[in-house]
């Protein structure tokens, strides 16, 4: 990728910076603990959902060699990558699996469903077993509940929860009077199914003369064909759909869109994500809007780690969760002077520090990452957004910034500290 002058600029300044930071940090407070802390990776790289696992293990992996070399905690990050099959008996079994090798850090992220077995397991595991606890740190799955109702002291999430994006997305959306008909379309789990509720619930605030026409859960990582429900789509004269959708229920859905002519909108959280840039290909162009913590343009060292990254393994970045997730365990360590869990999990909470996307903080009374939002559209890369995901020559540029306190939401979390 070419770096337009600008943006060549914003990088070199930003990677300065970032590389002036760790080391004042190093040598500030510095503790040089020369220890390996393994990671746990657990998600799928297997069935429909694999092209997405790939992804993120290789990116996890990436940033693990990339942090090792500058945390002010002086450790090395090595990460464990087992496959789950999306599954959350798998996941419980390999979650016990690392256990019993001593691992102390699990991570995963897609799907809800797993991230709520896990949940409830390592807090059972810490229960039953002090001294070996373990920290749960979740990068994409996205379920409010875990931060509000079944919110755990050993849970910390790093992406941004169904409920904040769908507060940015509808403040988004109540602006744009073409937007009338709304058709809600998502995967038949708890992260699909509370999309549609949130989605309800804040246009009927925002927007009330916006009509819901239609409605449809389907089953997760299991359609191949979404022609049946485009045509429902266009059969309900929908001229939006918003989606929760990820991976292929993602890619194949807009696929089906482009063959059967819908000309509608789409506001999803993954548009980035694997498959779905080719999928779009120059179909949605202007139509195909993303709500996440980060874009394809960013700017900064993100940019520089994104061209690095495509470079090595011809494939896009896009969890940005995954940095925060070891900026944030790198300064927790260094304060804690420690790898501990116990001792880890107490710094990181209330934790402020400047990220690629911000300054974002890990709020202190249910453990959800406070930071800024985007809202991006799909359109034709150009010199000032140029970098461009899985060679489609299109990108998503950034059109709305969500400041925290715009996207965040209150929380219900009555934590229990050990």
């Amino acid at each position: 990728m070419t770096f337009a002058p600008k943006t060549l600029a914003l990088s070199i300044a930003f990677a300065l910076s970032f590389g002036s930071s760790v080391a004042l940090a190093q040598k500030a407070g510095a503790v040089n603990l020369k220890e390996t802390v393994k990671i746990a990776w657990i998600d799928p790289l297997s069935g429909l959902m694999a092209p997405v696992g790939s992804n993120q293990l290789k990116s996890f992996q990436f940033f693990a060699e990339k942090f090792s070399a500058t945390n002010p905690a002086g450790v090395k990050f090595e990460v464990i990558g087992i496959d789950n099959k999306l599954s959350p008996t798998e996941s419980l079994n390999a979650l016990k699996s690392a256990l019993d090798q001593g691992v102390r850090y699990i991570t995963q992220g897609n799907g809800s469903s797993v991230a709520g077995a896990l949940i409830e397991a390592v807090n059972k595991h810490n229960e039953r077993n002090p001294g070996k606890e373990a920290i749960f740190l979740n990068y994409a799955a996205v379920d409010p509940d875990f931060t509000n109702s079944k919110c755990s002291y050993w849970h910390f999430r790093f992406d941004a929860d169904t409920s904040m994006k769908m507060e940015a997305m509808t403040t988004f959306i109540k602006d744009q009077a073409d937007v009338k008909k709304v058709y809600l379309l998502n995967q038949n789990y708890s992260h699909g199914q509370q999309v549609a509720r949130f989605a309800k619930e804040n246009l009927g605030r925002k927007r009330s003369d916006i009509q819901i026409v239609g409605e449809d859960l389907h089953p997760l990582a299991q359609v191949r064909d979404f022609a049946p429900y485009i045509a429902k789509i266009k059969a309900a004269g929908a001229d939006t759909v918003i989606t929760g959708n990820w991976g292929s229920d993602l890619s194949l859905l807009v696929k089906a869109a482009n063959e059967g002519g819908y000309t509608g909108k789409f506001f999803t959280y993954y548009t980035g994500v694997t498959g779905t840039p080719t999928a779009l290909g120059t179909g949605g162009a202007g139509r195909v809007f993303q709500i996440s913590y980060a874009h394809y343009n960013m700017g900064g060292a993100m940019q520089g780690w994104m061209n690095e990254f495509k470079t090595k393994f011809n494939d896009d970045f896009y969890t940005g969760s995954i940095v925060a997730i070891y900026s944030a365990l790198g300064e927790a360590m260094a304060k804690a002077k420690s790898t501990d869990p116990v001792k880890v999990a107490a710094a990181l909470e209330g934790m402020k520090f400047k990220s690629f996307n911000g300054d974002v903080e890990m709020r202190k009374t249910d453990h959800q990452l406070q930071q800024p939002l985007f809202m991006s559209v799909w359109q034709k890369t150009d010199a000032k957004n140029a970098y461009s995901p899985e060679n489609t020559g299109m990108t998503l540029v950034p059109v709305k910034t969500f400041e925290s306190y715009i996207s965040s939401t209150p929380t219900s979390c009555e934590m229990k500290r050990p």
